[in-house]
């Protein structure tokens, strides 16, 4: 199969069963997706398809022969980093970091999707993604910055 991931083409043997996180993290070596509950349930392995978010997780790696994939390693531009990625920055928006990347993701796609018109819409939108640290705020606040509202 062939996908491009992060704007490089890759021709890849995968088997049926593989799920797109593990093709990532365990073929491919992109790690910064990151492996939470594996059953779709907290967002920590969210990854754009197409421009659209998936759990990486619950994606069959075979059903996306052609796709264009995103991860958190795709977003920065060279050294400089993604507005949202600096925008965590700034906010402080991440306490242990194993979240981050799917919020990130994830809340490029709530940008590009324009659902970013209040705080209440920002977070349903990004309720797919679970900060076990409670980050929330600054999550949002983040996100509303790079949308720029903030």
């Amino acid at each position: 199969m062939s996908l491009r991931i992060n704007g490089d083409r890759h021709t890849l043997a995968v088997d049926n069963r593989t799920s797109l996180l593990d093709l990532l993290r365990e073929q491919l070596g992109l790690t910064g997706t990151k492996k939470g509950c594996d059953a779709g349930a907290c967002g920590a392995c969210t990854v754009l398809v197409d421009g659209r978010r998936v759990n990486g997780c619950l994606t069959l790696a075979r059903r996306l022969d052609g796709a264009e994939v995103t991860t958190i390693e795709g977003l920065a531009d060279g050294d400089e980093l993604h507005p949202l990625q600096q925008a965590f920055i700034d906010h402080d928006a991440f306490q242990c970091g194993f979240c981050t990347p799917g919020q990130i993701v994830s809340g490029t796609a709530c940008i590009a999707e324009g659902h970013t018109g209040s705080a209440a819409e920002v977070r349903e939108w990004m309720s797919g993604n679970i900060c076990r640290c409670g980050a929330y705020p600054k999550i949002v606040t983040a996100v509303q910055q790079a949308a720029g509202r903030r």
